[in-house]
């Protein structure tokens, strides 16, 4: 706040410049020239000041951008990179252009249901909207959590998506890729065996050192996983946990620790289509060499999840030894093996007659 003099005309003069700041910091300023005197610059002092007291102390209407921003800075002290990348690309391409200055109060399930269906329907897939609802809905969450606004507007709206269909191996054909890795001793044997004895997403057998592989006690700690986008880091949980060594892990991972695992800290090679992401390319393709159902690499965990629950294994031991933390997960892969209905047909009343059964009816039926 100032008072300032000054000449114009022959004449003293006086200027009044008032600021004041809102609660994010913005100026609210105020200024008045030629006044007449100190005593009336001083009494306009006062009113200018008690008006930008009034404008800063006002309510300031948070809109979708203003709130995002703040979500985003928020998030960044929990999440991956990779995380904040694809929330900023994805709700700034088909969100701000409908939402960017439209205040969140006023924002309703219907508005909600019209940006999914409606105003982004044509230009996305309806996993990618699924994908959207979810990350609109966590930004209002947010903002009902925080008081700003009483009830999420996602709510009560919801995007279905055709189940997507999940290829395994069966028994003989995961004992085929192990046999023929071998033989022909392929580059990604080592990572193929691993993932099928452990049932470890890709990033999580990159990131394995020997240095959590627990010979003495046949345990394997997965306490890390690497992506090309953050490097190395937390499991996808953000939980460890351990999976166990059985005898036929246990000979192959001597054997690797013999060979070349000797000279690295890493568990498995360092291979270049693994690191430029080609590992799914690389698996399908040695699958259809070997005529095998062709599978992607992430495949092979599915392969292990459903092999365990096939043979009778339970839930809850699987879901701890793959890191699922939701029940919901894990029952995609108990549908996938059939161990809900298993056996279900053994109470019917009827059954396919025999060969046998059937050459005595056609003698009867002769005589």
């Amino acid at each position: 706040m100032a008072i300032n003099q000054y000449e114009k005309d022959g004449k003293t003069l006086f200027e009044v410049y008032v600021i004041q700041r809102d609660e994010r910091g913005n100026k609210v300023q105020r200024r008045r020239r030629g006044i007449p005197s100190r005593r009336k610059a001083e009494q306009v002092e006062f009113e200018l000041k008690k008006e930008a007291e009034s404008v800063a102390n006002e309510e300031v209407p948070m809109t979708w951008e203003n709130w995002y921003a703040e979500c985003l800075r928020r998030m960044r002290l929990e999440l991956r990179p990779s995380t904040i990348q694809n929330y900023e690309t994805q709700l700034k391409k088909w969100v701000h252009p409908f939402w960017k200055s439209k205040e969140i109060k006023t924002i309703t399930q219907s508005n909600v249901h019209e940006l999914i269906f409606e105003s982004v329907a044509e230009s996305v897939a309806p996993y990618t909207r699924k994908s959207l609802l979810k990350m609109v809905a966590r930004v209002f969450e947010m903002a009902v959590i925080e008081g700003i606004i009483d009830r999420n507007p996602c709510k009560g709206v919801s995007v279905k998506t055709p189940e997507t269909e999940k290829k395994v191996l069966t028994t003989g054909e995961a004992q085929k890729l192990l046999a023929e890795g071998r033989a022909c001793c392929h580059r990604f044997y080592p990572v193929w065996a691993l993932a099928l004895m452990t049932g470890m997403r890709s990033g999580e057998l990159f990131a394995l050192k020997w240095q959590n592989v627990d010979f003495e006690n046949r345990a394997i700690h997965v306490v890390e996983q690497w992506t090309s986008k953050c490097g190395f880091g937390p499991t996808k949980t953000r939980k460890t946990r351990v999976t166990p060594i059985n005898d036929a892990l246990l000979v192959f991972l001597k054997e690797l620790k013999l060979g070349s695992g000797a000279r690295s800290e890493f568990v498995l090679p360092r291979l270049k289509e693994w690191e430029g992401g080609e590992q799914a390319i690389v698996t399908r393709e040695f699958c259809e060499s070997i005529g095998i159902t062709p599978i992607a690499f992430h495949d092979l965990r599915a392969t292990f999840i459903t092999n365990l629950l096939g043979r009778g294994e339970s839930l809850g031991r699987v879901m701890a030894m793959v890191g699922h933390t939701q029940l919901k997960t894990t029952n995609v892969y108990l549908r996938l093996a059939g161990v809900e209905v298993k056996g279900g047909t053994d109470k019917l009343g009827y059954t396919v007659p025999s060969e046998t059964i059937a050459q005595v009816v056609e003698l009867k039926c002769l005589a």
